[in-house]
């Protein structure tokens, strides 16, 4: 599985993810080899700690975990399956998202984020989100 399949960032200090990847959650940091007297390319090591205090961490801001349709298992084992956090940002807080995911769009909301919905009826059998669908060539650094 992908990814942005299951996380995806939305705002400078939002993401939106799917509650059952946090059990078998591994995250791992990959820098540059900088070992003296190595001839190692890439340094790569577990990182330890909850999801929220990695991204804390490394972005230097408080962020806000929005789980699909609200952590609700069922809900969101229904809603990921059409891709509910697979959310297509468009710029800091705005995204676009299929339309199915009433819930998860609902609590984006609830968030402050600007949800733009897009009819899925035939596009979500193909099993990809509107993330997936897109392909940015050009993108400004937005710092």
């Amino acid at each position: 599985m992908h990814l942005d399949t299951v996380f995806t960032q939305i705002d400078y200090d939002k993401f939106t993810y799917h509650p059952g990847i946090m059990d078998t959650l591994q995250v791992f940091e990959i820098t540059e080899g900088d070992i003296p007297d190595s001839d190692e390319d890439l340094n790569v090591r577990e990182i330890k700690g909850s999801l929220e205090e990695i991204l804390e961490h490394y972005l230097d801001r408080k962020i806000t975990l929005i789980p699909c349709a609200g952590g609700e298992k069922t809900s969101a084992e229904r809603e990921q399956w059409n891709d509910g956090t697979n959310t297509l940002c468009i710029a800091p807080g705005v995204v676009v998202v299929y339309n199915r995911n009433n819930i998860t769009n609902n609590i984006l909301r609830e968030h402050g984020i600007k949800v733009i919905e897009m009819s899925s009826a035939e596009l979500s059998r193909g099993r990809g989100g509107p993330r997936c669908m897109s392909m940015p060539l050009i993108r400004e650094d937005l710092r």
